[in-house]
């Protein structure tokens, strides 16, 4: 028989691996010192080094923004769905 590993790898044990262990305030943290540093780098001289340093600000913070709004919306997702098994006493 085949090695049919690649249909349903969680069926095998084979998880996914989470595609980031930043947290959120670590990502906010990266967005605005990036900020910083390029505003730095700006007032120093070196204006193609800012500029490329500044501009990691925008989508650290939006992957923080997204990060935030996916974990808030899954925990009211939790709160508000059932099991499926509903009791009648």
């Amino acid at each position: 028989m085949e090695n049919l590993n690649f249909i349903d790898p969680l069926l095998h044990g084979i998880t996914p691996n989470p595609a980031s262990k930043l947290s959120v305030k670590n990502l906010v943290c990266a967005g605005i010192s990036s900020l910083v540093i390029g505003a730095v780098l700006k007032k120093v001289g070196h204006n193609k080094t800012a500029a490329i340093v500044g501009g990691l600000a925008v989508p650290l913070l939006a992957s923080a923004c997204y990060k935030h709004l996916e974990k808030s919306s899954k925990a009211k997702r939790e709160a508000t769905e059932s099991s499926g098994i509903e009791y009648n006493h």
